[in-house]
């Protein structure tokens, strides 16, 4: 199916796809999409408007668009082309915390100027989820078949396979676009880039400034003016996506997720998810990995 026939793509549809278009495109939809949209530009400029926000994207913004709210987009009055790529989705809860600083609406956001050093990758990873749209699993003795042609609407292996390079392009984007708008201290940086590589570790403020040299009350400060949390606040977070992740995509029962992601038994890893989904991980794991 490709995406011209998928004006409102189905709720349970991932679609990828790629425009480059001239003056006078537009899309609206008055009611929205059941689906996630994410846009990534990469020439000339769109006019995005969503649940109140309307602005104009460039080179090197992504743009995420929530579900079930009219939106219209177009290339921008006086603009003569907008090349970007474009993915239909269901989101993972988790990366809904990576674009909270760049909200503009409910279920509106805009990453700007994600820096020039990561588009290509970005663009690489966008290109491999359009690859991957019709992966199909190899038998005993085939190799992997790569996708190719039209976008497509994509199912099972293949979601899975997309999905991920999205939650790559939104880690690249959300990441570099922070340290470059914050100045990037490399200190809290490395602090960072610690606590998201070993969230289940026993981290505590005094273990996470001696790695960086400083002392638990400067690398405090320096984590609240740079990051507007405190250090075990940003452990919390990594902790509760890393657990979301293995609910997601493991088997391992409430107790060994809660191990595994470094919280000090069951009961409080269940309390701090709650408070951050709105949900026990329990009901968590039922939502996305119905019983057959």
């Amino acid at each position: 199916m490709t995406a011209e026939n998928l004006s409102v793509p189905a709720a349970d549809l991932t679609i990828v796809g790629h425009y480059d278009k001239g003056s006078g495109y537009a899309t609206r939809r008055a009611s929205g999409s059941p689906s996630w949209l994410l846009m990534w530009t990469q020439a000339g400029a769109g006019l995005v408007e969503q649940a109140g926000a309307s602005f104009t994207t460039g080179p090197g913004d992504l743009v995420m668009l929530g579900s079930h709210a009219a939106h219209h987009y177009r290339v921008a009055p006086g603009g003569d082309r907008w090349r970007f790529w474009w993915v239909h989705f269901q989101p993972r809860p988790s990366w809904l915390t990576w674009l909270g600083p760049y909200t503009l609406a409910a279920g509106c956001h805009l990453v700007e100027g994600v820096p020039t050093t990561v588009h290509d990758r970005i663009d690489r990873a966008f290109g491999r989820a359009f690859q991957d749209t019709r992966w199909i699993p190899p038998g005993p003795d085939e190799p992997p078949q790569p996708g190719a042609g039209p976008a497509v609407a994509v199912t099972t292996a293949a979601r899975e396979l997309v999905l991920g390079a999205v939650e790559e392009v939104l880690v690249l984007a959300t990441a570099s676009a922070r340290q470059a708008e914050q100045g990037g201290d490399p200190r809290v940086e490395r602090v960072l880039a610690l606590i998201a590589a070993e969230p289940g570790a026993r981290h505590s403020v005094a273990s996470l400034a001696r790695s960086v040299a400083l002392s638990p009350s400067r690398l405090a400060h320096l984590f609240a003016e740079q990051t507007r949390r405190t250090p075990m606040r940003a452990v919390r977070e990594a902790r509760i996506r890393h657990a979301a992740r293995l609910l997601e995509v493991t088997d391992l029962d409430i107790g060994q997720v809660a191990a595994a992601s470094g919280f000090v038994s069951p009961f409080h890893f269940s309390r701090a998810f709650r408070q951050e989904y709105g949900m026990p991980p329990r009901d968590y794991r039922t939502r996305l990995r119905p019983p057959s």
